[in-house]
């Protein structure tokens, strides 16, 4: 079994898809913390699709390197489709209780667990998606300490983003997770055996060359969908934040000079002496004088 028959730039490629989906839906979350409750739901739910499509992307990415020696392998449609709505839910689940309880211990324990669960689910249901002329066997220790590296890159994850403001660290928090979803899905792959000529799982399987291409489409398009959305929010914000007038305010008023005709109390001095004095003077003005003298 092989899980680099691409080399190393499928593994770069995956950490990216996941650090990517992992920092747009942490943005997500950390905008839902910041806005009023009303629209705390909406960016909570993008957030865990925005996730879960990126953890899901990952898995597609690598599984593109995945090759048994002398045996074709093949993927349950059924079953591939239904790792991103699985983890998308289990990762809204987590993200919803550090959303909506804050930075509380017991809520970074418990949404970091849940949420590390959900990239779990979704690549061992990713795996079991796999059809081949044998059966996939486990190292019940290698997969317990690639559960541990996602619960533990979730939650360190999710903790950057309630006690850290600021875009750095939540994309610090996104290249943490998305670093902890690669290394979950690595060391799930290290815990594999396969047993030639044992039974595999039923169940209509597909090539996986067009398969695995054409199903990166759909994370790409929620991928895209979440960073237009969150674009749209930042300029709104800005919008709110600066005014009508933009970043400066009220625009820089121009001057026009005093005409040299005209007196200091208001008299033109060619006026004749008896009209000169029944002209009233005026009123000094108050203020400055840049919006008076247009």
């Amino acid at each position: 079994m092989d899980g680099f028959s691409h080399g190393p730039g499928t593994v770069v490629a995956a950490l990216l898809v996941a650090c990517l989906g992992a920092a747009l839906g942490l943005l997500c979350a950390a905008h839902s913390l910041r806005t009023s409750r009303p629209w705390t739901p909406g960016r909570l739910a993008l957030g865990a699709a925005a996730l879960g499509s990126g953890v899901w992307g990952m898995y597609l990415v690598a599984m593109t390197g995945f090759t048994v020696e002398g045996m074709p392998v093949g993927y349950d449609r059924f079953t591939t489709l239904a790792c991103p709505v699985v983890g998308s839910v289990m990762a809204a689940a987590g993200i919803f209780v550090v959303g909506y309880r804050g930075s509380t211990p017991l809520a970074l324990v418990t949404g970091g667990t849940v949420t590390g669960l959900a990239l779990a689910t979704t690549h061992y249901l990713g795996m079991d998606a796999v059809r081949l002329p044998g059966r996939l066997e486990y190292d019940t220790s290698t997969v317990a300490l690639s559960v541990l590296i996602g619960v533990v890159g979730a939650t360190t994850a999710l903790w950057l983003v309630v006690s850290r403001r600021g875009l750095p660290p939540t994309l610090a928090a996104g290249a943490v997770m998305g670093g902890a979803a690669t290394g979950m899905h690595y060391a799930g792959m290290a815990a594999v055996r396969v047993r030639v000529g044992a039974p595999g799982a039923g169940g209509e399987a597909t090539s996986p060359t067009g398969f695995l291409a054409a199903l990166l489409v759909v994370p790409g398009l929620v991928l895209l969908v979440t960073a237009v959305v969150l674009l749209g929010e930042r300029r709104r914000a800005a919008s709110r934040r600066h005014g009508p007038c933009g970043r400066v305010g009220v625009p820089r008023q121009r001057t026009r000079p005093r005409r040299a005709d005209r007196g200091p109390s208001g008299t033109t001095p060619w006026a004749p002496e008896g009209d000169r004095e029944r002209t009233p003077a005026r009123t000094p003005r108050a203020g400055s004088p840049d919006f008076h003298d247009w």
